[in-house]
């Protein structure tokens, strides 16, 4: 293999070499971490060890309930983010389409990203009380935020050669919509939505240290107020794993839906 392909601008690897630095990567990352904690550069109780953290799980395990809190996350995880979808597609789709609709809500939906939900919780308890409905309602509107925008972005991104085309042909409205509009949206936006599954994480732990009755979100918090620091990194570190399982859930429906992206 020729050394300098490594570090070409742009460059490529291929699966087998990719492979193998991943694996050095992770194993680099790993020693320098342990290298840390063995020479006590940064105390235990602010940076745990290796092993203290993967030790950390199985007290998690047996006293903690991971399983069933983090069975409870992914479950309301799920939940908002497709109350999300099912909100941002087709009014995403009426503002982006309709010119009055879209004049009348735009300069609204630009200010709305910059409104500080975390700081807003308060009115989701008060409009939906304090247990799961609020959760899911809280992680629905904070993905709507970011990803009606991107819906009506991707479809002033379809290009003009498909709708002229289409209207060439004598499709009318509605089959501009489901035969050029949908399709090429949908594959768009499916890779948008992976990324806020991401962020919806962040906003999980919000939505569950408001009232504390379970999720890894909250298990985290009261492993931290105990100042249980392995315990705090052992979930976090399940939280990347779980993300990292759905992205590549989310790579594999991605890949059978659009199989036309990827010819």
């Amino acid at each position: 293999m020729d050394i300098s392909t490594l570090f070409r601008l742009k460059g490529t690897l291929d699966k087998k070499t990719g492979l193998v630095v991943s694996i050095v990567g992770f194993v680099l990352l790993i020693g320098v971490w342990q290298a840390i904690c063995g020479f006590h550069l940064i105390p235990p109780s602010l940076l745990p060890s290796p092993l203290s953290v993967l030790v950390a799980f199985s007290e998690l395990h047996f006293h903690d309930a991971l399983v069933r809190n983090a069975l409870y996350s992914i479950k309301l995880n799920l939940l908002g983010y497709l109350e999300a979808i099912a909100i941002a597609i087709p009014l995403g789709f009426l503002m982006g389409l309709v010119p009055v609709i879209r004049s009348a809500t735009d300069g609204y939906i630009k200010a709305f990203r910059f409104v500080p939900l975390a700081a807003a919780t308060g009115l989701f308890i008060a409009w939906f009380g304090i247990y799961d409905n609020m959760k899911v309602q809280f992680l629905a509107v904070s993905i709507v935020v970011y990803l009606l925008p991107v819906v009506i972005q991707r479809l002033d991104e379809v290009p003009e050669v498909f709708e002229q085309t289409a209207y060439t042909m004598g499709a009318g409205r509605w089959q501009m919509i489901s035969t050029v509009y949908l399709p090429s949206v949908l594959s768009r936006i499916s890779d948008d939505i992976r990324v806020l599954v991401a962020i919806s994480w962040t906003y999980i732990t919000i939505a569950e240290a408001l009232n504390m009755t379970g999720g890894i979100g909250a298990l985290c918090v009261q492993c931290a107020r105990k100042s249980r620091i392995d315990k705090v990194f052992a979930v976090l570190l399940l939280i990347v794993i779980i993300g990292f399982l759905q992205d590549k859930l989310f790579s594999w429906i991605d890949r059978t839906l659009f199989k036309f992206k990827y010819s």
